[in-house]
């Protein structure tokens, strides 16, 4: 096996490979190191141990096609002939050779399993680019495929330890975490957004509703996800105006803005706790 790997530019520094996590890129070059000449990696669970990546890591690198799994826990990086090109007489063909035989190689150099087209295109003809969308964002059927890789446990049961609250792992919070995830934002920028909005409004009131009971799922995870994402925690001793509250929340803006309505407020109060 050769002892030398080499990384295409049209794979590495498209927006697609950037949007990902550090660990999960690194994760992708530790995986290209450890392959056979035909791209195959028999232990991609040891070298994910090695490089200090995490499962959620190995399944984004799956869900987003940079590698493709078998049954038999062998993967296959998908632009390996992208990547590299090994000379005849120092190439060794891979021992994985039933997952071979499941394999077809495009046009443009990437693999895919036979009978299951590609649904991200790996390279854009006549672009340097991956893909044009995020993850999930226009495609259902990738939206679905990925499904699995979304931590919803891990999202709520931090949400729950946060706030002291038992959020349970329904649909109606699913579809919620997933409309964010399938936007582009990770784990770490939900357990923020948590983190951000219990500093920002515990102790303190809305229209002389407690503002604890605004953090959850359909408040937290809402289309405020970014602007909740990028608040500096600030406490405040005051009740009427809040820094870091909801717009609707405050009287004082009520005109111009988004807000929800004494009905919507109630409706809220009473549903809490019962997702």
């Amino acid at each position: 096996m050769a002892q030398r790997r080499m990384f295409s530019k049209k794979i590495v520094e498209t927006d697609f490979f950037m949007e990902m996590s550090p660990t999960a890129k690194l994760l992708y070059f530790y995986l290209n190191m450890s392959a056979d000449d035909d791209g195959f990696v028999g232990n991609p669970k040891t070298i994910k141990l090695i490089s200090g990546a995490t499962d959620d890591d190995l399944k984004i690198l799956i869900a987003k096609q940079f590698i493709i799994p078998f049954d038999s826990g062998v993967i296959v990086i998908k632009d390996w002939k992208i990547h590299n090109y090994i000379r005849n007489d120092r190439y060794n063909e891979t021992q994985y050779l039933e997952e071979k035989k499941q394999l077809v190689i495009a046009e443009n150099g990437t693999y895919s399993k036979v009978g299951i087209p590609d649904v991200i295109p790996t390279v854009s003809t006549g672009k340097d680019r991956l893909g044009k969308d995020r993850l999930g964002k226009s495609n259902n059927t990738m939206s679905d495929k990925s499904d699995d890789v979304i931590p919803y446990s891990e999202i709520l049961d931090y949400l729950n330890k946060k706030t002291s609250r038992s959020f349970r792992n329904v649909e109606a919070n699913k579809k919620l975490i997933r409309t964010r995830w399938n936007e582009g934002y990770k784990l770490e920028d939900f357990k923020a957004v948590i983190d951000n909005m219990v500093i920002n409004w515990s102790g303190k009131n809305f229209n002389g509703v407690p503002a604890e009971n605004y953090l959850q799922p359909k408040t937290l995870f809402s289309n405020k996800f970014d602007s909740y994402l990028n608040q500096t925690q600030i406490k405040s001793t005051s009740d009427k105006v809040v820094k870091g509250a909801p717009e609707w929340s405050n009287p004082q803006t009520k005109k111009d803005r988004e807000y929800m309505t004494d009905e919507e407020v109630e409706a809220l109060i009473n549903g809490l706790g019962n997702p």
